[in-house]
């Protein structure tokens, strides 16, 4: 079969989706196909909540409803091949589609680090699919003793939803000297690790898996130190490698983070009318403009809009200035936040910062039912004073912070402007106005100008 149309999306995963809907929103006289190659999609940050939280799995199902209402066409098929000279892209069903403009959104592909054993059965990866998260949730709950390996956000949201289910033992193992080391300063990584900690997770740093043992199913595991546990369970949280082959097969570019390489509206280097978007395209830092392996849904869409708006025409207010890698994570009611550069990672950059920090409570008075304690870091330019960075802890009461830390980066602004912030609060969502730590953190750092 041979089909045309004008606007080509592979990839159903939420970057698809907003591309293809904002596609059609901005330009609503072309026709829009949304190409997948999974039938039965899941939310990918829900995944670790339909082990315990969710009470059925099917709650987490990635619908298509916005794709319909939009009157977007959607096709179950796998693209194999790209031609870009032709506009043309074969697929495993051997069907052709011709088009006037391509966005690829086709994701990322778990990491399968080589360590010995790495095949027996009992060791997950987790795969955005329906039917087979169905299955391993079924399996990993008549274990006993699961391991998680890896210690960033996927990791410890499997460790504290997992910690939920009776009669089973949690562990999770991290190379790294700390949990969440990639994303945060040691002090907020130390709280998480203490938050795993009380709720009885057995939390293993510096240290790594080498090797899996048992005969058909795992058994145990060898760590580096030669420590050995018994083991009947292990999920693979250690990241995702971009899927980029169709791409690179029909001749475009990839950078060191081994995704795509796109300017600022998401155009291919080589190609202005195939776009790439999400996990399987490069990030650039916002304010280093490096290179980074950030593999976030809300950057996802964020990319999806740029994408979709910029297609025929270029939306000039609509780009990508740099990926400021805001999000935050959730343990046992204690939220965790990051924006931007770290302390550590500005230091090693060769920035001159200055921090301000705070520590209180997320409501007030602080005697109110399910008040949280609270704190607060951000980093400045100490020659500018404009924010870098900023990370949070705190209860779900202040969990949007981040975001608004978050929107002070991406507008550049400056202690001052954060310092005489206005905002809204209330006692039971908000720390007192009096104590607002945004502006108290903010206060902090100019007092060390």
């Amino acid at each position: 079969m041979e089909r045309k149309t004008d606007i080509l999306i592979i990839g159903g995963g939420p970057a698809g989706v907003v591309s293809a809907v904002t596609a059609k929103k901005y330009y609503p006289s072309k026709n829009v196909l949304v190409m997948k190659d999974i039938d039965d999609g899941v939310i990918p940050c829900g995944i670790p909540y339909m082990f315990a939280t969710l009470d059925n799995p099917e709650e987490n199902r990635l619908g298509m409803a916005s794709l319909e209402k939009n009157n977007i066409d959607v096709v179950i098929d796998k693209a194999v091949s790209l031609d870009r000279k032709n506009k043309t892209v074969e697929t495993s069903r051997k069907d052709k589609y011709s088009y006037e403009k391509l966005i690829l959104a086709m994701g990322s592909t778990p990491i399968v680090l080589p360590i010995k054993g790495i095949d027996k059965q009992g060791v997950y990866s987790i795969h955005k699919e329906m039917g087979y998260l169905k299955r391993i949730i079924h399996e990993i709950k008549q274990c006993k003793n699961v391991l998680i390996i890896g210690g960033g956000f996927i990791g410890v949201e499997f460790a504290d939803e997992l910690g939920k289910l009776e009669g089973m033992r949690v562990s999770i193992v991290e190379m790294l000297p700390h949990l969440l080391a990639n994303s945060f300063d040691e002090e907020f990584s130390l709280t998480a690790e203490d938050k795993l900690r009380k709720k009885g997770v057995t939390v293993l740093t510096n240290v790594r898996v080498d090797e899996i043992i048992g005969s058909e199913k795992v058994e145990k595991v060898r760590f580096s130190n030669g420590e050995e546990r018994e083991i009947d369970g292990i999920i693979l949280g250690i990241g995702s490698t971009p899927n980029v082959e169709l791409a690179v097969n029909a001749g475009l570019e990839i950078g060191s983070c081994k995704g795509l390489l796109v300017d600022e509206y998401t155009r291919t280097t080589l190609d202005r009318d195939v776009f790439a978007i999400g996990d399987c395209s490069c990030k650039r830092d916002f304010y280093t403009r490096k290179a980074i392996p950030v593999m976030l849904a809300s950057t996802a869409t964020s990319e999806a809009r740029i994408a979709g708006a910029n297609l025929y025409k270029i939306k000039v207010v609509r780009e990508n200035k740099g990926t400021i890698a805001v999000y935050s994570t959730y343990i046992d009611g204690m939220v965790l936040g990051s924006a931007g550069l770290t302390e550590k990672t500005a230091l090693e950059e060769g920035f001159e910062v200055v921090m301000g920090s705070v520590d209180g409570v997320d409501k007030h008075p602080a005697s109110l039912p399910g008040a949280y304690k609270s704190r607060i870091k951000l980093i400045f330019s100490k020659q500018s004073g404009i924010i870098l960075g900023g990370q949070i802890s705190c209860g779900m009461s202040c969990a949007q912070l981040i975001n608004v830390i978050g929107v002070a980066i991406q507008k550049r602004m400056s202690f001052t402007e954060l310092e005489t912030l206005q905002v809204a609060t209330h006692p039971y969502l908000t720390s007192a106005p009096t104590m607002f730590p945004i502006v108290l953190a903010a206060q902090d750092a100019y007092s060390k100008m």
